[in-house]
């Protein structure tokens, strides 16, 4: 009810997505390399958030397991999106155990930052803000929140698909993606970098 045309780019991407698996699974490579190329700038966004500047060495170990497991993959392009964030997220979380280190968010970078989301007000917030504030914003939230964040606006997941990948009920993660972007939006508002930020941000269903 509350998504208006920008959705329509999403949709578009999960449809190619969604085309360039199917075929993948059936042996074509270069099917593979296009399904990487939309996937991995969220991928690898999101998993600067949880281990930092280790990003690139946990996105290809999940890339070999989301390679070797792509037979038995079963669903669509926003499907694939959020089977490959779990994959990730177990990776780092693994990564993080052997490191006996807590997750934490660390770094996006400014390209991963201007991907586009599944609530096109959020993204607009983000993109109004110098890329340095984005992250010490970002830094600042608690993790689950900032997971949540991570997952809804970097990744493109909707609420049920972020859900499924952190394990939680739809409502806790619908509830810390309302409450960190209501944060951000209070901060941004605080700045004076946006005047109806807080009350579109507010708005996460």
């Amino acid at each position: 009810m509350g998504q208006g045309g920008e959705p329509r780019r999403e949709q578009a991407a999960d449809g190619e997505l969604g085309m360039a698996v199917a075929r993948a699974q059936e042996g074509d490579e270069d099917a593979f390399s296009v399904a990487y190329r939309l996937v991995q700038p969220g991928l690898l966004g999101y998993l600067r958030g949880l281990v930092g500047d280790d990003a690139e060495d946990v996105a290809s170990d999940a890339w070999l397991e989301i390679a070797r497991d792509l037979g038995r993959f079963r669903g669509d392009g926003a499907g694939f999106r959020g089977w490959t964030a779990t994959i990730a997220r177990h990776r780092a979380l693994d990564h993080l155990r052997r490191q006996k280190t807590r997750p934490r968010p660390s770094v996006l970078e400014q390209d991963v930052l201007e991907l586009p989301g599944v609530h096109n007000t959020h993204d607009q917030a983000l993109e109004s803000i110098s890329t340095e504030y984005a992250l010490e914003l970002v830094s600042r939230l608690p993790r689950d929140q900032a997971e949540a964040v991570l997952l809804r606006v970097v990744v493109g997941l909707d609420g049920p698909a972020a859900a499924r990948v952190l394990g939680k009920r739809p409502g806790a993660v619908r509830t810390a993606s309302y409450r960190g972007l209501k944060t951000l939006a209070r901060q941004l508002g605080a700045a004076g970098v946006t005047d109806d930020g807080p009350r579109t941000l507010g708005e996460s269903g």
